[in-house]
C-alpha cells in the first residue's frame, strides 16, 4: 500500500495510487438516444480529462480498467470498434502523455490484443519509458482471478525450475508473479454509474483500497467529479486492520 500525501487545500490525505472502474458508457448514450459506440467515445474525452488532472495533482500512478477479459464477449462489431479506439487512442495521446510527463504501460493479457492494438500499445510504452511523472495503467483484457491463475502457473514453473522453496512462500512471493509486481496497490478506487461491486478488477492489491461510488456515467466524469472523491478520501480515517490509527503520511 502506497503511503498517502498530505493535501491540506484538499482536508487531508491525498492518493498516491488510483484506480478507476470506468462504467457507463454505454448507458449514458443510450439515455442521449445515441448507439452505445458513442459513449465509448466520448468516455476517451473523460480519459484525457482525468489522465491530464490527476499527472498535474501529483498522483503517482493511475489504473484505469479498460477492457475486461468478459468483455471479449460483447458482439463483435462492439469489440472490433473498442479495439480500433483503443488503437486510435494510443496514437492520438501520444503528446498528451509526453506533454504531461506521463509513462504509460499495458496491465493484462496483453498479447490477446489485435495486432495493431498491441503494436501501439509498445510503441507509446516505449515512447514513454523515460518519463519521469505519473504512471499510467492501462488494464487490457484484464482479470483478476485470470491474473491469480497466471501468477500461480508461474509460480509453479518457478518451483519446478528449483527458483521458488514453497514451504517459504508468503503474499510477497505471490505480488512477484502478478502482472505488475513493483506499483504499490491502489489507495482509492473510483467506480462510476452506480453499480457496487468491484466486476473483477484488483480483487488482490485492493484488499484495503478505500471505495467510491458516484451514479454519475463516465463520460460525464470531470475534474470536479475527481475532486468529490479526492475530498471523500481525505475525510476517512484508514486503520488497516487496527484501531483507529490513521496510516502514515509523506510521499510513496
Amino acid at each position: 500500500m502506497a503511503l498517502s500525501i498530505q493535501r491540506p487545500d484538499l482536508g487531508g490525505p491525498f492518493p498516491a495510487h488510483l484506480a478507476v472502474i470506468m462504467d457507463g458508457n454505454g448507458r449514458w448514450a443510450q439515455k442521449q438516444g445515441f448507439k452505445r459506440v458513442f459513449g465509448h467515445e466520448k468516455g476517451v474525452k473523460a480519459v484525457r480529462t482525468i489522465v491530464t488532472e490527476c499527472a498535474r495533482m501529483g498522483v503517482e500512478s493511475l489504473t484505469l480498467y479498460a477492457f475486461s477479459v468478459e468483455n471479449w464477449k460483447r458482439p463483435e462489431h462492439e469489440i472490433r470498434f473498442l479495439m480500433g479506439m483503443l488503437e486510435r487512442f494510443l496514437i492520438d495521446e501520444r503528446s498528451t502523455l509526453m506533454e504531461n510527463d506521463v509513462r504509460l504501460r499495458g496491465l493484462g493479457r496483453l498479447d490477446d490484443l489485435p495486432e495493431g492494438a498491441l503494436r501501439e500499445l509498445r510503441c507509446t510504452e516505449n515512447l514513454t519509458a523515460s518519463n519521469t511523472g505519473m504512471l499510467l495503467r492501462l488494464a487490457l483484457s484484464y482479470g483478476s482471478r485470470t491474473e491469480l491463475g497466471d501468477a500461480l502457473q508461474r509460480y509453479g514453473a518457478a518451483v519446478l525450475a528449483g527458483h521458488e522453496d514453497p514451504k517459504l512462500a508468503n503474499e510477497e512471493t505471490l505480488r512477484r508473479y502478478l502482472y505488475d509486481a513493483h506499483t504499490p496497490d491502489p489507495d482509492l478506487l473510483i467506480r462510476t454509474a452506480g453499480e457496487l461491486r468491484l466486476s473483477n478488477f484488483l480483487l488482490w492489491q485492493s484488499s484495503y483500497t478505500e471505495l467510491y461510488v458516484t451514479e454519475t456515467c463516465w463520460p460525464d466524469f470531470g475534474r470536479e467529479d475527481l475532486l468529490a472523491a479526492l475530498r471523500a478520501y481525505a475525510s476517512r480515517n484508514r486503520k488497516f486492520g487496527g484501531l483507529n490509527t490513521p496510516a502514515p503520511a509523506g510521499g510513496a
